[in-house]
This record gives structure tokens, C-alpha cells and sequence, in this order.
């Protein structure tokens, strides 16, 4: 085939601004599960804009890409922040407030869809294990604090929830860094 009918793709990389919108976002809610402040507006923003829009519109560039776990993984992550803020505000419209243990059922569902993709990244480089093996042990321990109602479970788990997510925001600073620099400043 002639090369002039090849079309080539110039589109940027979706994944450091899916991983910033990740990482940014899970910090914050997990300084919150580590009991420093009350789930907030400021959360919830970040929720709805970052860590769902954001995540949602990168997962939509990477399905664009043919990239399958990247248009998988931050469409669905996206989804989750935009779900637990909804969770957070429907009580004020009159839509009953999740107990303990459908919450353990929600964030236990998302445990095992994030173990998916663990064993996904076991093909891959370091960080992507790291972070989501980090993320799997999160929504487990989140799970089983809201089982349990044990705020040291849930302690626990956002202390597990920073580290995850500077993983993250490590890990979309070393691909921006790398490619701006054109070499590995920042391994993988």
C-alpha cells in the first residue's frame, strides 16, 4: 500500500492525565480515611471532576488509542468516583443511605474487579503491579472495615490509599518526564 494513505496517529498520551485524575483524587479521599478531615466539598469536586470526568474522558482517548486495560480500567475508575459521590449525595434527595454492609458489597466488588486487573498488569512494568496490587488491598480493607465498622480497618486503608496513590502520580510523572526528556529519568 502507498504510503500517503497511511494515517498516522498523533494524539497525545490519555494516561498521565487518567493517572493524575486517579492519584490526586484517592490521595485526598484517603487523607479523609486516615481521619484527618470529614468527607467535604472539596472531595466531592474532585470526585465528579477529576477522578470521575477526567479518568472517564482519558479512558475514551485510550479506547480511541486500541489500548484495552487503559480504556477499561480509567472508564471504570472514572465510573466508581462518579457512583461514590452520587452515593454521598442521594440521602439528600430522599434515596436511602447505604449501611455498612452494602457498602462492604460495593467496595468489595470493586476489590475483585481491580484484582482483574492486577493479574492483568503482571505482564507489565513494576509500578502498574505496584499500584494496582496497592488499589486491590484498598477496596479489600475498605470492604472489610464497612463489614466490620472498624475505623482502624479504615485507617488502615487510607494510609494503603496515599501510597496507591502517589504510585500513580509517580507513575504519570515518569511517563511525562521520560517522553519530554526522550529518556528513562524516572524508571518504571
Amino acid at each position: 500500500m502507498n504510503d500517503i494513505y497511511k494515517i498516522t496517529d498523533q494524539t497525545a498520551n490519555p494516561g498521565p492525565l487518567g493517572l493524575f485524575g486517579f492519584a490526586m483524587t484517592t490521595i485526598l479521599l484517603n487523607i479523609h480515611n486516615t481521619g484527618f478531615f470529614p468527607v467535604n466539598s472539596m472531595i466531592m469536586g474532585m470526585g465528579i471532576f477529576f477522578g470521575g470526568g477526567a479518568q472517564f474522558i482519558a479512558g475514551v482517548m485510550e479506547w480511541k488509542k486500541g489500548n484495552d486495560f487503559g480504556s477499561i480500567a480509567f472508564m471504570s475508575y472514572g465510573a466508581f468516583w462518579l457512583t461514590l459521590v452520587f452515593i454521598w449525595l442521594a440521602p439528600m434527595f430522599g434515596v436511602e443511605k447505604p449501611d455498612g454492609n452494602a457498602m462492604g458489597c460495593y467496595l468489595g466488588m470493586w476489590g475483585l474487579f481491580t484484582l482483574v486487573n492486577f493479574l492483568q498488569t503482571l505482564k507489565g512494568n513494576t509500578t502498574g503491579k505496584l499500584l494496582f496490587g496497592s488499589l486491590t488491598l484498598l477496596f479489600f480493607l475498605l470492604a472489610a472495615g464497612n463489614f466490620t465498622g472498624s475505623e482502624q480497618i479504615i485507617h488502615v486503608a487510607g494510609w494503603t490509599g496515599i501510597i496507591c496513590g502517589f504510585i500513580a502520580f509517580y507513575e504519570a510523572s515518569a511517563i511525562m518526564i521520560n517522553k519530554k526528556y526522550e529518556k528513562n529519568i524516572l524508571p518504571l
